[in-house]
């Protein structure tokens, strides 16, 4: 787990350590528009962002004569727009009926861990995520190896072109992919770099991995408290230029109350031997 390449050290994604897992089934798939969709229809789950009534889009996938709006000081690509939410992922106006194989985004922790709830999942950890996203290869930046292109070929959505100005969609998309649009790793999940980022049960620190270094830990789980929850993956987004974060050994974190339209997740099944809700 982890990488001792040079990253971003104020991620703590160092130094690359063995853990040990249990046996456990996490689901091919982030989550989906559409399963939110009857998630919602079933409980009336009401989300962060539509409570705050805000969420943050990136400006690139908003119109031209978008009004200005709050930002970012550190991210101006980022802006808050009213009425942002899962269901209008770029403001009042859009809409996800064309996007039911989309992941699900404006997703808070507390509303991943809400859907975990009703659907008999859980969120997984942090060193279950990585042990899955790497489908069964040791050390590699990437499901499939060291180059994130390899022969030129395009393997996950990230921002291609100029960022932030211009993502000329050379993978295919601009903004989220449907899950599966890309082949699998070789433990048979999908997207587990870039696309969105997703949610992980552990709270975050910078000095995690260097305090279990020492010896194999067991089913690790974070800090036992914190200010930020971790974000695994990545996502269409990252560009190499600002954000090397689509690595399978790269992590981020947020607040369990923020949200963005790059945010969702995956769950895990309860049992080691049951299964996990079909997702799309």
């Amino acid at each position: 787990m982890g990488t001792d390449d040079p990253g971003y050290p104020a991620d703590g994604e160092s130094p690359a350590h063995e853990v040990v897992l249990g046996a456990y089934r996490i689901a091919a798939h982030t989550v989906t528009n559409r399963q939110f969709a009857a998630f919602v229809a079933a409980t009336g789950h009401v989300t962060t962002a539509e409570e705050v009534g805000t969420s943050f889009v990136f400006a690139g996938l908003l119109p031209d004569d978008f009004r200005p709006t709050r930002g970012v000081a550190a991210a101006p690509w980022w802006r808050e727009v009213p009425g942002a939410s899962w269901q209008q992922p770029e403001g009042r106006g859009s809409h996800v009926r064309d996007r039911g194989r989309h992941p699900v985004v404006h997703v808070s922790w507390f509303d991943a861990v809400a859907f975990a709830a009703w659907s008999g999942t859980r969120l997984p950890t942090e060193a279950e995520w990585e042990r899955a996203a790497r489908g069964g290869r040791d050390g590699d930046h990437f499901p499939w190896g060291q180059e994130r292109e390899p022969a030129g070929e395009h393997r996950m959505n990230v921002f291609q072109g100029s960022f932030p100005q211009q993502d000329t969609g050379a993978d295919g998309w601009v903004g989220t992919c449907p899950v599966g649009s890309y082949p699998a790793n070789g433990l048979g999940l999908h997207e587990v770099t870039g696309n969105v980022w997703e949610w992980c049960a552990d709270w975050f620190a910078d000095d995690t991995y260097r305090r279990r270094a020492a010896a194999a830990v067991r089913d690790p789980r974070g800090p036992s408290s914190g200010q930020a929850r971790v974000l695994r993956g990545g996502s269409y987004l990252c560009h190499d230029s600002y954000c090397r974060r689509y690595r399978v050994d790269a992590r981020s974190s947020s607040t369990p109350d923020s949200s963005a339209g790059n945010v969702g997740f995956r769950v895990v099944a309860l049992e080691p031997g049951s299964s996990v809700a079909p997702l799309v």
